[in-house]
């Protein structure tokens, strides 16, 4: 009965896993743009970059030079300062004294029935001079300067209310970077595979487009306000569809974070951004769980068959057990090493096959103390 099981665990999550991989994830890995040129004829569309900061002073310093160096004619920066104890405000003085399309706001506390990033985000939008919005972070860098073009595009000349972009991380030595590098590509294989599906779920707020009309006609927080995170992929798991929303993959329209360099700090980090998942419509929960169930059968159920046969000498078998997994291995390591080129241009150092396995416990411990928690802040 024990071996039966085995089989039938490693059997379902053979096939699913392959499903995934294959049919879902391959949309991404092998992605070959088919995007419309960009109009010359109509005037561009004004758009207004938002960046909600809390004492990002050094971020801050390299960032604004950085977004006005955009190769795009109509666009202003807008910086939420909310509550920055830091020298944020006197940079922000002296930036709009040398970028006349610099413009910022201050926020000296938030309200108690609000969270501190939704507070600033909706602020900024409010106060917004253009009705295209593009969000990034203040840690975050374009990777070009087609960055604001490319990405608004679907916005201002499909008529499309969300744009989905990627963010990539810096490539920096060590075990943690890596993992970082692995998990990036694998969050962006999920929601741009099924985007491509026309089945959107989440965007995040580092690189992300929709229109201020919109945001304000549906009060886009509402019902979301007394959750910590969530202002990007909860608001585009409310209202994204198929049909008002676009993915733009390519290296030009991404930015680059700045990562995490300690554990601690990572993990408090995704303890936000998966809590937010509790809040996923349960169509969209079940695309991530059945991921994550059949990659779990997989590797319980290959790796009972590896012992039991290898206990009992039965190397046949054992070594059919062991080609399915090299197999998946090299599958893996292929999807995610091209799915980083499309993306983002180049694939970083990963070690997808060991992170693979690595994110047996990661998602199962991490998600499960995130979904209970109760604790989560932004800063």
């Amino acid at each position: 009965m024990g071996l039966f099981l085995l089989w039938f665990f490693f059997g379902i999550g053979v096939i699913i896993q392959g499903i995934y991989l294959l049919m879902i994830f391959g949309r991404t890995a092998w992605f070959k743009s088919l995007s419309k040129s960009s109009s010359t004829q109509q005037p561009e569309e004004g758009v207004t970059v938002l960046v909600a900061a809390h004492n990002e002073f050094q971020n801050l310093k390299v960032l604004i030079p950085k977004l006005f160096e955009q190769d795009y004619p109509k666009f202003d920066v807008m910086i939420v300062n909310d509550r920055s104890t830091d020298r944020t405000k006197r940079l922000l003085e002296e930036m709009m004294a040398k970028y006349p399309k610099l413009r910022s706001v201050t926020i000296k506390y938030t309200p108690n029935h609000v969270t501190s990033k939704k507070f600033a985000i909706t602020l900024g939008i409010k106060v917004a001079k253009n009705d295209v919005i593009l969000l990034t972070d203040a840690d975050c860098i374009p990777n070009s300067d087609q960055w604001i073009r490319k990405m608004t595009a679907p916005v201002r000349q499909e008529g499309k209310t969300f744009a989905i972009g990627y963010s990539g991380y810096q490539e920096k030595p060590g075990a943690l970077n890596r993992w970082i590098q692995f998990e990036t590509i694998l969050t962006a294989l999920f929601y741009l595979s099924f985007a491509l599906w026309k089945a959107p779920f989440m965007g995040i707020g580092r690189n992300l487009c929709y229109r201020k009309s919109f945001f304000m006609d549906v009060k886009a927080f509402k019902g979301l306000w007394h959750l910590e995170g969530g202002d990007d992929d909860l608001f585009v798991n409310n209202y994204a569809t198929g049909k008002n929303s676009s993915i733009v993959i390519d290296p030009d329209a991404t930015t680059i974070s700045v990562p995490k360099e300690t554990w601690k700090e990572y993990l408090v980090q995704k303890k936000r951004h998966l809590h937010a998942g509790k809040y996923y419509r349960g169509e969209d929960k079940r695309k991530i769980g059945l991921y994550s169930m059949s990659h779990a059968l997989f590797w319980v159920g290959g790796l009972g068959l590896l012992i039991y046969f290898g206990i009992s000498l039965q190397w046949e078998q054992f070594s059919a057990v062991l080609g399915i997994i090299l197999l998946r291995s090299f599958l893996v390591m292929g999807i995610f090493r091209s799915a980083a080129k499309t993306v983002q241009g180049k694939a970083p150092k990963m070690n997808p096959v060991l992170n693979d396995l690595f994110y047996l416990g990661y998602f199962w411990v991490l998600g499960s103390v995130s979904y209970q928690a109760k604790d989560i802040q932004w800063k």
